[in-house]
């Protein structure tokens, strides 16, 4: 039984989310379902799931449109708004800051002692709530085999939405070789993958700047490395930022909480000031607002058919997948040594052993732990 939330509620939960969501999507995500699923019984663990498998079809990023659903979920067309504004606010005037000093000083403040012990801290959290999602997502053995495909796939780097769809097609043809009669495979009109076009050369205008990441929102699939790899091509090989600018922007995104898109509010900053933050930030993000607000309602139609269900439980499985696949990649960055070797293990003892504490106690203590034993 999933219980009701007021807009309150919601708002207070994603702007907390927003201020200690450490760590990328996949730690953003182990975050809200701690909260939603485990604490306040917000929603089943098969409903998370299901949107989980419904952000992944859309471009944009992945937590923030995870936050819009629950919030649409919870509290309609006022919910939707609030948990995504509440979700991105706090790493927008976070990342504002960070872009004013290094516009006034040049560089950013250290605080790489303080974020030492947070990466590995943030592998036990998506640990923690892997786990129960993958026992609920694996019902057979034929998602069992297709989970571990896309995650062999994954730690080959093939593209995540190639993996998505694949296993979903997969799993929507077995189900209509099972059953031919029933079978509404014909019905099915598969999301149109939008190709990125490469644009002219852009001027430092606001309306520019907002017609590029608003195109950029709109398309992109993939983390936030496939994020910064694309402005790249569009803003440093056109002269707009400079290539220390973009890899400080990339640093800016990982040691601030919240979604890493808010890294393009230092960029506009960079190259128009205030102004160009503000509208920088707002077209990246307003696509996913539209995006959750036209795919909510057909998950759970999707659901009741037989087989748009068989393509959510390989798309969830997919999903878990490719969460694990991050999560492995992210180990082999960060446990460098024993310091960070002993934080994991210390962090995964505490997420497993204490489920109902809150992860935010468990970033902080690896920050803390990390900070100490840097001083050894």
């Amino acid at each position: 039984m999933e219980h009701k939330a007021s807009l309150k509620e919601i708002a207070k939960l994603f702007l907390k989310l927003g201020i200690i969501g450490f760590g990328g999507p996949a730690a953003h995500i182990a975050m809200m379902r701690d909260e939603v699923v485990t604490k306040r019984n917000w929603l089943t663990e098969q409903h998370f799931l299901d949107l989980i498998g419904a952000t992944n079809l859309i471009p944009g990023p992945n937590s923030t449109e995870m936050a819009i659903h629950i919030g649409h979920e919870k509290g309609g067309w006022k919910g939707l708004i609030i948990a995504g504004l509440c979700f991105i606010l706090p790493a927008v005037f976070i990342t504002g800051i960070f872009a004013y000093l290094y516009k006034q000083y040049g560089q950013l403040p250290e605080v790489q002692p303080f974020i030492y012990g947070i990466k590995p801290a943030i592998i036990a959290i998506i640990l923690g709530a892997i786990f129960p999602l993958a026992k609920k997502s694996l019902k057979s053995t034929e998602l069992i085999v297709i989970g571990l495909l896309v995650l062999l796939g994954s730690l080959f780097n093939i593209n995540e939405i190639y993996l998505m769809f694949g296993a979903g097609f997969v799993a929507l043809f077995l189900a209509h070789l099972r059953n031919r009669k029933n079978s509404n495979l014909n019905s099915f009109l598969p999301l149109t993958l939008l190709q990125i076009t490469n644009t002219t050369i852009l001027s430092a205008t606001n309306a520019n700047l907002f017609w590029s990441f608003l195109k950029i929102g709109a398309i992109l699939y993939g983390s936030g490395y496939v994020l910064f790899a694309f402005l790249d091509t569009e803003l440093v090989s056109t002269g707009l930022l400079t290539r220390q600018q973009l890899i400080d922007a990339i640093a800016v995104g990982q040691f601030t909480p919240g979604p890493v898109f808010s890294s393009v509010t230092f960029i506009g900053y960079q190259i128009n000031g205030l102004t160009g933050a503000i509208v920088s930030t707002i077209a990246i993000f307003l696509p996913s607002f539209v995006f959750v607000a036209l795919l909510n309602p057909i998950v759970k139609k999707m659901r009741k058919s037989k087989s748009f269900s068989a393509f959510l439980d390989a798309v969830n499985v997919a999903s878990v997948a490719i969460i694990v696949a991050v999560c492995f990649d992210m180990s082999k960055d960060t446990l460098t040594d024993w310091r960070t070797i002993l934080i994991t293990v210390l962090s995964i003892a505490i997420a497993f052993g204490y489920k109902k504490l809150n992860s935010a106690f468990v970033v902080l203590g690896g920050s803390l732990i990390g900070y100490l034993l840097t001083l050894i």
